[in-house]
């Protein structure tokens, strides 16, 4: 029997349970789980996914758990499904829990979603002075950072995955958490399926999405319009000739329509909605601008860069780490609408100077599904071990 083959055999034993509350397939968190979940399918570990709804395509050796106890109000959802998967776990006995919720017990947790300490002192940037002190007055966001502090200060907690760096900076700022129990792994892309655009599908996309050949276009990708800047990405966008789709859901989606009629570019935008194949949109445009208050690491920034596209990010979205500013795109400030206008009028056609495109899917060209198996089977191995 070789290394490998004592390797595998003893990974077979390793029962991995991976907890997230909701699976929605349009959704970042998801997206990771779905690829870590690819990634690990031929690594030998028995692969459990804990979650209240699971509309995703499970494959054969995927058990997925479904645990949806009762909810009446956002702490109830939290508390009840944390309760409840817990017990559900101590039942099951696997090897290892990585939880992608905030839940005190597990023995990975994957900060996804970041620190939302950090969160709410960016989101306070953009608050009046009484929305202000109704989040700190908030019962919910006081349950999530006592929850928050009491995980990161579990004795039960071996492991924390970042995707950022930033992520990683921010735990250990706000948390005193040291940085031998972080773990740093990005998220992997899959090079094969999200690559460039050749002049017919360009010419294809365009035409489906009733823009202009010879146009520069962006693309801003998210729901929750507030969190990932689609304000500050019309604002940007309006004093240019550029046009903009806008991919993604929000409750307040006409209020971001009026903006941007107000302001007079209305024509030059394309709101719609969420889509599954997002392929065709990324080769209909430019580029990716995605200001976001704050994001640990949104899937989209690797998907666009796979796929050639340069990116304007804020300095608090952790996929400002894989761009050099004026090489792979452009980082500033959220809301500094001055120097993301001069970004949006700085992107090339793509096709006219490709550099920067040939500079993006350059930079994103390590991260593999098979990188990112290594990583977290070696990871698990060493909590084991």
């Amino acid at each position: 029997m070789g290394y490998k083959d004592i390797v595998l055999s003893i990974m077979k034993i390793i029962r991995l349970a991976i907890v997230r509350q909701k699976y929605r397939p349009d959704g970042g968190a998801e997206r990771f789980i779905y690829r870590a979940l690819e990634a690990l399918d031929n690594s030998g570990i028995e692969l459990n996914i804990i979650t209240r709804e699971w509309s995703g395509v499970a494959r054969a050796n995927w058990h997925v758990h479904l645990c949806n106890p009762q909810k009446w109000g956002r702490i109830s959802r939290e508390r009840g499904f944390a309760h409840a998967v817990k017990r559900y776990w101590q039942c099951e006995h696997f090897d290892l829990v990585q939880s992608h919720e905030r839940i005190v017990g597990c023995d990975i947790f994957r900060a996804g979603d970041g620190v939302h300490q950090v969160w709410l002192e960016q989101r306070a940037r953009i608050l009046p002075p009484p929305q202000r002190c109704l989040i700190k007055l908030s019962r919910y966001h006081r349950y999530v950072l006592s929850t928050e502090s009491e995980l990161f200060h579990s004795p039960l907690l071996k492991k924390i995955i970042c995707n950022s760096a930033m992520v990683r900076r921010d735990i250990m700022r706000c948390y005193g958490v040291g940085k031998d129990k972080i773990a740093l792994i990005y998220n992997s892309i899959d090079l094969q399926h999200f690559f460039p655009a050749d002049s017919e599908q360009r010419r294809a996309a365009r035409v489906a999405l009733s823009i202009p050949q010879q146009a520069c276009a962006l693309i801003y990708i998210g729901s929750g319009f507030e969190r990932k800047g689609l304000r500050q990405a019309i604002s940007a966008v309006a004093a240019t000739d550029r046009y903009l789709i806008v991919m993604g859901h929000d409750k307040y989606l006409c209020y971001y329509q009026a903006l941007a009629q107000s302001m007079g570019c209305l024509s030059r935008l394309r709101f719609i909605g969420v889509r599954k194949d997002v392929l065709p949109c990324y080769h209909a445009v430019d580029a990716l601008i995605l200001p976001s208050l704050y994001d640990p690491f949104p899937n989209v920034i690797l998907e666009a860069m796979s796929c050639g596209l340069p990116v304007i990010t804020s300095q608090c979205c952790g996929g400002a780490e894989f761009i050099e500013q004026g090489k792979q795109g452009f980082v500033c400030d959220a809301l500094d609408i001055a120097s993301l206008r001069e970004f949006v009028a700085a992107i090339p056609l793509r096709e006219h100077n490709p550099a920067m495109s040939f500079a993006a899917r350059s930079r994103v060209s390590g991260c593999t599904p098979a990188n990112l198996s290594c990583q977290l089977t070696g990871l698990y191995q060493q909590l084991l071990s």
